[in-house]
Parts: C-alpha cells; structure tokens; sequence
C-alpha cells in the first residue's frame, strides 16, 4: 500500500502540515510542530517554505 501525504481535516493548529507530515512519519504531530517552530525561530527553515508546502500538499 502506497502512502500519501495529506493535510488532515479534523487535527488542524494553523493549516495541518505538522499533522499531515506526523501522520505520514508515524510520528506524533506534536513532536513535529515543535521541531518545525524551532526550525523557523532559529533559521532552519523559512516561514515562506511553510507557506509554500501548504498550497502543495493536499487536504485529506
């Protein structure tokens, strides 16, 4: 069975990317948003990647 990256409907904070990419990881999406705030308060990742990735990928 082939896995798919979703942004879900029901587990959203801001856009359900952290959840989408938790969901798809099998990982908590809690631990996920937390590394992605990290990841845009110390430059890691740019909040205009965020921004971009939620036009990308789905919603469920």
């Amino acid at each position: 069975m082939s896995k798919k990256l979703y942004r879900p409907q029901n587990d959203r904070k801001i856009a359900g990317l952290c959840s989408g990419i938790g969901y798809y990881l099998n990982v908590d999406p809690t631990i996920i948003r937390l590394i992605c705030l990290f990841l845009i308060l110390f430059g890691g990742l740019s909040l205009w990647v965020y921004i971009i990735a939620c036009f990308i990928i789905p919603t469920e």
